[in-house]
């Protein structure tokens, strides 16, 4: 991997890890704060950013929702501020990985 990321300290049997299987990630590379975790493996991450407005000269505040895989090395719960990283397709929707947990907690609003 090119990215800087710290190996995590757990290991897992996941074919779809960057760390531990064969999953090569590529392409962009996001933070953002995990908003549910309730699926098997995939949580979503709320990404709030910027959109400047030219009529009005200001910007507004937007927010996606991108689905991405947990792996088990990993365990990303409700809450967390994440690292997630493009891959290629794991499902219908799921195209991006968690790679860090930068922090256990943060407040999302």
């Amino acid at each position: 991997m090119a990215l800087s990321i710290k190996k995590p300290k757990k290991t897992c049997d996941d074919q779809d890890c960057p760390f531990h299987g064969k999953l090569s990630i590529r392409g962009r590379v996001t933070e953002g704060t995990v908003i549910s975790a309730k699926m098997d493996k995939t949580v979503v991450v709320r990404r709030d950013y910027l959109n400047y407005v030219p009529k009005y000269k200001r910007y507004e505040r937007r927010h996606s929702h991108i689905p991405a895989h947990s792996p088990p090395c990993i365990d990303a719960k409700e809450g967390d501020w994440v690292k997630i990283a493009e891959c290629r397709p794991i499902s219908k929707t799921v195209s991006f990985v968690v790679v860090e947990r930068l922090e256990e907690t943060r407040s999302g609003g």
